[in-house]
């Protein structure tokens, strides 16, 4: 299936998320900038206030989530954009009830942060049997490595690569870049045989761009159109289109850079596999019958002739010619 291999690499999943505010214009226009912006996947998360919130325990969350609804036709609609365009769409669906109308677009559904413990929409999402991609902020280790196992307890088939992710993530907004803990995605890599990525609320490019460099697989962010004059907290912690595509070249980069893992000279050194390393050669003039002494020896660039890794082997050995001081020795010239 493939289904955490982007086409630069990791994953890239934009999060328009709540950005739009309730503005179904502003959200087409996210949609189309973030289409623009060459993602793997544009974000969603759809919700209603009143399945979300206590409105009696949390009145003014369960007023700022229901300001910030979109229907049923009009997150169809985003998705139908994303399908023309040939992008991804994906969300987290925080009422079960909206699935059956957007499961036919979310070919991978999210778990956030805030949801990584509610078992019964966990559980409703492991019976859909789709890949699920979890976002681990405000966790400890152990309730991760529980959340995991009790997944992949309910359906074996979240033992598969292809089914399940993990992404570091820490739930504020924004947090210093010293809170990014990216190097939590090597604990997970070394606990977990599922793949690992970052979701990121750092300010600019440069969390993500590590992130890539430690070996991260899915990268998420937030995706605004500007982040000037804008009230609601996700927007400080979202990336432009300029951004994401600044973002894009950075990582062909890093591919770059990080190369291949097999390990050979490469063309590209080849001239200098014998100008770089040493040979043996005589730091004085030898005659026939000489028998080498270590002291005999000297190891100097360029490699014509015997490699000093032969330094030991030829130890005691004899010289059936005269040779010259610095000359070039051949092993035919051993006895």
């Amino acid at each position: 299936m493939n289904t955490w291999v982007g086409k630069y690499g990791p994953l890239l999943v934009a999060e328009i998320g709540g950005n739009h505010e309730g503005d179904f214009e502003y959200a087409k226009k996210l949609t189309s900038l973030a289409i623009e912006s060459d993602v793997d996947y544009i974000k969603f998360q759809i919700y209603s206030g009143d399945t979300l919130v206590n409105p009696i325990e949390s009145p003014l969350r369960n007023k700022h989530f229901k300001k910030f609804e979109l229907s049923k036709n009009e997150y169809i609609f985003l998705a139908e954009m994303c399908r023309e365009a040939n992008v991804g769409f994906m969300a987290s669906v925080w009422n079960p009830e909206f699935v059956p109308w957007i499961n036919e677009y979310s070919k991978i559904f999210k778990i956030g942060s805030g949801d990584f413990t509610a078992i019964p929409i966990i559980d409703y999402f492991i019976s859909l049997e789709k890949p699920l991609l979890l976002s681990t902020g405000l966790c400890t280790l152990v309730e991760v490595i529980e959340i995991v196992e009790y997944i992949q307890s309910r359906s074996a088939i979240y033992k598969s690569q292809d089914f399940l992710g993990l992404l570091q993530c820490t739930s504020m907004y924004p947090i210093a870049i010293e809170d990014a803990n990216l190097n939590v995605m090597n604990t997970y890599k070394q606990l977990f045989n599922i793949p690992v990525g970052y979701s990121d609320h750092t300010e600019g490019n440069f969390a993500l761009e590590t992130a890539v460099a430690m070996g991260a697989e899915i990268l998420e962010f937030h995706f605004t159109d500007d982040r000037a004059n804008k009230d609601f907290r996700d927007h400080k912690v979202s990336l432009t289109k300029a951004e994401v595509l600044d973002l894009i070249e950075k990582i062909k980069l890093i591919k770059k850079v990080q190369g291949h893992y097999f390990k050979k000279p490469l063309l590209s050194e080849s001239e200098h596999v014998t100008s770089f390393r040493r040979a043996l050669y005589f730091n004085k003039d030898m005659k026939a019958g000489d028998s080498i002494k270590e002291s005999d020896l000297i190891s100097l660039r360029p490699n014509h002739g015997i490699d000093a890794r032969e330094f030991h082997n030829v130890i005691g050995k004899r010289i059936n010619r005269r040779i010259k001081k610095y000359g070039k020795i051949e092993y035919d010239d051993l006895e």
